[in-house]
């Protein structure tokens, strides 16, 4: 966790720099502008999120409902929502340098992704890609709780083969979200808007983003969430006392984690 937090900034700026192709210019700003915001996120929010563990650890042990699950998703959520809010200005800035054969980059990348995205989804069956969710979601499940026991693989097994996850509908989403990317930074690229101009754009993007305007998208995302909800509750419910050790010795861990950090001056 901490060599993960304390790379996040390089990580960030490599996954951009991969979509942009940045210039040295680009580049020097931005890794200036994401060390701030990380600098920012080191003393102001990990505070919030050491108290958020502490207060898990005290549910851990004990059976929880699908309601208490989707308590602690929001608040994941709202902790998002207030780095993406911080984030915004030093977008912004970033945003009017770029020139337009980076949006044709970032296009073309576009592009890219999807055909892969397209490949996958043609290619493999609706039971192959259920049998990946199946270990994608053991693997997290594993990584609290340790490992699972035949009868919880089978509660994991059952909410996905139960779930109305569509892949269809989330790979259309993500298209409508790139188009919508390349039309809110086509009119603000080499600098042809003003600083508040640019960062209403990005809000509006943003917001668009987390609450999409396709309603059909939007109930979809509210089953998922309330679909995950109840899966992640029935596998804690199902977990033993070992278990749940377990899961409450990995939540101190973080909670140590994030305590270093918050501690570190960068």
């Amino acid at each position: 966790m901490k060599i993960f937090y304390n790379q996040a900034p390089d990580f960030a700026y490599w996954y951009l720099d991969g979509y942009l192709n940045l210039t040295d210019a680009q580049s020097l700003q931005l890794k200036e502008s994401l060390n701030r915001l990380q600098a920012w996120h080191r003393q102001s929010q990990l505070p919030s999120y050491v108290d958020a563990l502490h207060g898990l650890q005290q549910q851990a042990t004990s059976d929880i409902t699908a309601s208490a699950a989707c308590t602690v998703f929001a608040e994941v959520r709202r902790k998002l929502v207030a780095v993406s809010d911080k984030a915004e200005p030093l977008a912004a800035a970033l945003v009017g340098t770029l020139k337009p054969d980076q949006l044709k980059q970032l296009e073309r990348t576009f592009t890219k992704n999807n055909a892969k995205d397209e490949q996958e989804l043609s290619g493999n069956s609706f039971r192959e890609r259920q049998e990946k969710r199946v270990e994608q979601a053991r693997d997290r499940a594993e990584k609290l709780y340790g490992p699972l026991e035949d009868r919880q693989l089978a509660v994991l097994t059952q909410q996905i083969k139960q779930s109305g996850f569509d892949a269809r509908m989330l790979h259309a989403e993500q298209q409508r979200r790139q188009r919508d990317t390349l039309q809110t930074l086509l009119p603000l690229a080499a600098g042809q808007s003003s600083t508040e101009q640019a960062r209403a754009a990005l809000r509006g993007l943003m917001e668009r983003t987390l609450n999409s305007p396709n309603p059909l998208y939007r109930g979809y995302l509210e089953r998922m969430t309330q679909e995950g909800c109840q899966a992640f509750a029935a596998l804690h419910n199902s977990t033993t006392p070992a278990q749940r050790g377990k899961a409450l010795e990995t939540l101190r861990s973080y909670e140590q984690d994030f305590r270093t950090l918050n501690a570190q001056k960068s």
